[in-house]
């Protein structure tokens, strides 16, 4: 199993828009695979909006894309709206949730973390050994390293009801010695996004 995230950024203004020609053409392109998640970025880099695609591998996902477009389904008529486009195809940790549908929370937060290389399984152990304990304080959506894209990065996605619980867990966190899983002698960069879900999105 791989996931295709999309991330486009806009220009200031168009995101209304951009979502209902999005939704408006997302039925047809759903007879080829289904949405696995859509956001849009609430706090971070604003103007962005984030769509995720599960597939098999990359075959099925290079047949899917060209009978997509072979269709004359996809891709929505949103070119006039969008500045950069960024694909990265990530694989899933042997203990991360499927992106199923789902709701668990109104507010996401989704958490890059870029590794030395070379160093990535030692994070991943830190995982293994700590998110059982942390899983008690909030519902994790999914965690991913990069396979295609910007190399030796990991991405964890996390649902709360609001930012006053996402605070509150994330205190909890620390005092507990729970989080961050990584350590800087490891690390080398990271960033966070505060995203929330378009009508759309089968993950609320």
């Amino acid at each position: 199993m791989i996931y295709e995230f999309r991330t486009y950024t806009l220009r200031p203004g168009t995101l209304p828009e951009f979502l209902k020609r999005f939704g408006d053409a997302l039925p047809r392109r759903q007879h080829f695979s289904k949405l696995a998640a859509f956001w849009s970025t609430d706090i971070g880099p604003l103007n962005q909006v984030i769509h995720v695609w599960p597939y098999e591998n990359s075959l099925e996902r290079a047949r899917i894309r060209a009978e997509a477009v072979k269709d004359g389904s996809w891709p929505p008529n949103t070119g006039e709206f969008i500045l950069t486009m960024n694909a990265e195809i990530f694989e899933p940790m042997s203990f991360s949730p499927m992106l199923d549908p789902s709701s668990s929370g109104h507010v996401f937060e989704m958490c890059t973390t870029t590794v030395k290389p070379f160093t990535m399984p030692r994070m991943i152990e830190r995982w293994n050994k700590m998110l059982s304990a942390r899983l008690k304080l909030s519902p994790l959506i999914g965690v991913f390293v990069t396979d295609v894209g910007e190399l030796n990065r990991l991405t964890h996605i996390w649902s709360y009801k609001s930012l006053d619980e996402r605070a509150a867990v994330k205190d909890a966190a620390v005092a507990s010695h729970l989080w961050p899983i990584g350590s800087d002698d490891i690390v080398i960069d990271e960033e966070t996004k505060i995203l929330l879900p378009a009508s759309f999105s089968p993950i609320q």
